[in-house]
């Protein structure tokens, strides 16, 4: 009869934290589902709301917009993270949900800048601030919400399928456009198919919604509610005294600014690289990154699962390290395997423009006034830059006309005599888009996936990792902002500085010194002061109110 009993209360507890994991991880595909919609659409969308510049400009604009969603993240943690530390984890990431499904479908209503101007971009960026205000407090919630309810030893596979959230999102984004792709004739699709994806985001927000509503507060919250134990101030109880602060700072420099630079070079930059510099047709390239997704994405829970064995800090200092080496030769690798012609023709007939430096600028124009046309070698980079042509820049000297070397052929570049650099570029064997009878598929997934090893190895453990650092009565707040300013600035704006180096270089892996930096500087401050955390328990006790010990029981 006992054993029934007890057979029976463990199925109850099996079926709770099925459901917590279920109900937490759909709401929060949900809403990377709607953020990054906008990232998967950027080429639409740059031709949509920023068509009064060029077209590298408006490019780097629509990515810089897409960044403006990742920049006020860290103040959604905020304002988000205290309203969780006081009245509860639950409440709070059900209006963090619902602003971000609004702000989605209203995306999908907006007249474009042909309609209505310049007031077309700041309405998008406008609803891309309202996206990051209510991610930035959608993270912290669910993360927290899995973890105070996992059992103590499985703590890291229950959130590493939070984890998987953000990839599973950006998955169920590609299968979405690829379908639209399928089903629209392509000039459909740019007109107005780009649309409907957002506006679907009105019926996976009514449908989340319910299955959050099901769900019961937090015990731990709970409990420390009861009690009378949450904090009046958590915001000044976590970021005005040091020893929690000194936490803070240790897990954005030491953990998490590394893991979003690495996630979104990875899986993000990997995508505009291969559409944008690569130029594999864009259909393509997201059946091939939806391809690599869903090869990778269990990576997340067995290294989840190995944190709860061998310690987080292990596993994400070791793909941490793994990044670091692996990222600039798997793009090579990557640029070999989609586009072979481009790398054969980089190393048989390098590009390089020699021209008195006084007269080249940065190929970046913001407000859309400059015209890269008043010298040669302002018209040479412009027009290779337009045509994804890496190549090199040589100082020559003071007043010579710009030269651009194909090989051993030389072309004398002014604005009297400007060449046919497209026809120069094509006889060395530079190819104006990838030639898809060449691309090799299974090496380009195989790549993918290759990138997706550091990606999981230091975002699967991340969440316990953040949980088991901060005391209970301030941990929303606590967690959410070192984590958003990481994802959100270290990681968000990688698209926008990675192509503005590019762009500004020549270089096609310029955009990779920036990632590789940061994971290096995160993997020196990880392995010196992260602590190790996995044997830690999360409920609340009375001392902690005060910073959480660094030592790790």
């Amino acid at each position: 009869m006992s054993q029934g009993i007890a057979a029976s209360a463990d199925s109850e507890i099996v079926t709770s934290h099925a459901k917590v994991i279920v109900a937490s991880s759909l709401g929060t595909m949900f809403e990377w589902y709607d953020f990054f919609l906008y990232g998967l659409l950027a080429s639409n969308i740059s031709a949509q709301f920023f068509s009064g510049v060029n077209e590298t400009t408006s490019f780097i604009l629509a990515l810089a917009a897409f960044a403006a969603g990742f920049a006020v993240r860290p103040f959604g943690a905020l304002v988000f993270g205290r309203v969780g530390d006081i009245v509860g984890r639950k409440n709070t990431f059900l209006v963090t949900m619902t602003i971000m499904g609004a702000a989605t479908f209203c995306v999908g209503l907006l007249p474009s800048y042909a309609s209505i101007g310049v007031a077309a971009p700041l309405l998008l960026v406008a609803l891309r601030l309202l996206q990051g205000l209510a991610i930035g407090g959608e993270y912290g919630g669910a993360a927290i919400y899995v973890a105070e309810h996992a059992p103590h030893d499985r703590r890291g596979l229950f959130t590493s399928f939070i984890q998987t959230n953000s990839t599973l999102g950006l998955f169920a984004a590609l299968l979405l456009v690829i379908g639209m792709r399928a089903i629209m004739p392509p000039d459909t699709f740019a007109d107005w198919g780009w649309r409907v994806p957002f506006l679907l985001s009105a019926v996976l927000l009514a449908i989340s919604l319910w299955i959050r509503l099901q769900l019961r507060e937090s015990p731990v919250f709970q409990k420390m509610k009861d009690e009378g134990h949450t904090s009046d101030a958590p915001l000044t109880e976590a970021f005005g005294t040091w020893g929690n602060l000194r936490i803070g700072l240790i897990a954005l420099f030491g953990a998490v600014a590394g893991q979003a630079v690495i996630w979104y070079a990875a899986q993000f930059y990997a995508l505009f690289y291969l559409e944008r510099v690569l130029k594999v047709d864009a259909e393509t390239t997201n059946i091939l990154i939806a391809a690599g997704l869903a090869i990778g994405t269990p990576l997340y829970l067995f290294f989840g699962w190995l944190s709860d064995k061998i310690g987080r800090k292990k596993v994400i200092m070791t793909g941490m390290a793994l990044g670091v080496l692996a990222l600039h030769p798997l793009f090579v690798a990557l640029t070999s395997a989609a586009n072979p012609a481009l790398a054969e023709a980089q190393t048989k007939a390098p590009v390089t423009i020699f021209a008195d430096p006084a007269s080249c600028s940065v190929q970046f124009d913001p407000i859309g006034k400059t015209k890269f046309d008043t010298t040669g070698c302002d018209i040479a980079k412009s027009a290779l830059a337009k045509a994804g042509i890496p190549y090199e820049n040589e100082d020559g000297a003071a007043g010579i006309h710009a030269i651009v070397t194909i090989g051993q052929q030389s072309l004398d570049v002014s604005t009297d005599n400007p060449p046919d650099l497209a026809a120069a570029l094509a006889a060395a064997g530079y190819p104006e888009k990838a030639d898809p009878a060449r691309l090799n598929i299974p090496l380009v997934i195989a790549i993918l996936v290759a990138l997706l090893v550091p990606v999981t190895m230091t975002y699967g453990p991340l969440a316990a990792l953040l949980v088991e650092l901060f005391p209970a009565r301030i941990r929303y707040s606590a967690l959410s902002l070192p984590y958003h300013i990481g994802n959100g600035w270290f990681g968000g704006f990688l698209p926008t500085i990675a192509f503005a180096t590019v762009a500004a270089t020549g270089n096609i892996y310029a955009g990779l010194w920036y990632p590789i930096g940061v994971a290096i500087m995160t993997l020196v401050v990880g392995l010196l002061f992260l602590p190790e955390t996995f044997r830690r328990k999360v409920s609340h006790t009375p001392h902690s109110a005060g910073h959480a010990p660094l030592t790790g029981k």
